[in-house]
């Protein structure tokens, strides 16, 4: 259901979270995202996960109200012209489309197998904290057919608003196990006969086109700068390497996501 009114005032209660956009970890503590543009507002709408207010142009008040009116929750879209919503959000915009949602609840790492086929296919963050390379790596893992993305306790949230954006809304549709313990879960994950390869670019012992990855198997990436923590590396199987010019050491974490995700769906035969 629908309820639509001009922005009148900046003060509004539902309007805060539009206003503390660089505050976001205060929106993952009350289990909130923002989602921002048109085209990610789209898919959201696409999704059961709940609205709770959204602000945009009138003009796309007309355009999206159909598929608004036809959700079941309370929806409360607060209308003005981008200027205005500039003004609301401390920065320029392109549309002046957002919404915000409810991030739905963590899957546990059992339930997420259980609901997935065989084999398995799975990615685990350790430390990665820039939201762009975060969403782009769950852009890779949705186009190659990722099970579940496994969310260790030192990475961000694939839920902030830049991560978000830059998943285009893929994040949408993968189950998110928020992990305590990484480490602990990786070890959880080979006791149920999955394979755990840490992506390392400073390994002379494997590279990727001789890893084994058609079986079960969970990818391992850490941030650009650090890396992968000894703590989840000693928690992995092998460590292996994507081959490529000696002077060149590493590839920006969502480049890298998208080679290794690349290779176990050709492996698997799902490359046509």
């Amino acid at each position: 259901m629908l309820h639509a009114q001009p922005l009148t005032t900046l003060e509004h209660p539902l309007l805060l979270p539009y206003r503390t956009m660089k505050a976001q970890r205060d929106h993952h503590q009350q289990r909130i995202f923002v989602a921002e543009g048109e085209k990610i507002v789209q898919r959201l709408l696409d999704t059961p996960f709940t609205l709770i207010s959204a602000v945009m142009p009138p003009r796309w008040l007309e355009i999206l109200r159909p598929r608004l009116e036809a959700r079941p929750e309370w929806i409360e879209v607060f209308t003005a012209e981008k200027e205005e919503l500039e003004r609301l959000t401390g920065f320029s915009m392109y549309q002046g489309v957002f919404a915000v949602a409810q991030i739905p609840a963590p899957t546990p790492l059992p339930e997420a197998l259980d609901r997935a086929p065989r084999p398995w296919f799975l990615v685990a963050v350790d430390g990665i904290n820039n939201s762009e390379n975060l969403g782009s790596l769950v852009r890779s893992c949705a186009a190659f057919g990722v099970h579940a993305l496994l969310q260790g306790e030192t990475s961000s949230s694939p839920y902030m608003r830049r991560a978000v954006r830059s998943s285009m809304g893929n994040i949408f549709w993968l189950p998110v196990v928020e992990c305590y313990c990484l480490a602990h879960s990786l070890r959880y994950l080979k006791s149920r006969g999955v394979r755990v390869v840490a992506a390392h670019p400073h390994t002379d012992k494997r590279t990727l086109p001789q890893a084994q990855l058609a079986s079960d198997c969970c990818l391992v990436f850490g941030s650009e700068g650090s890396g992968i923590s000894p703590a989840v590396l000693d928690a992995c199987d092998e460590w292996v390497a994507i081959p490529m010019a000696p002077q060149v050491d590493s590839l920006n974490v969502g480049a890298a996501a998208a080679v290794f995700c690349y290779e176990v769906a050709r492996q698997r035969g799902l490359m046509g």
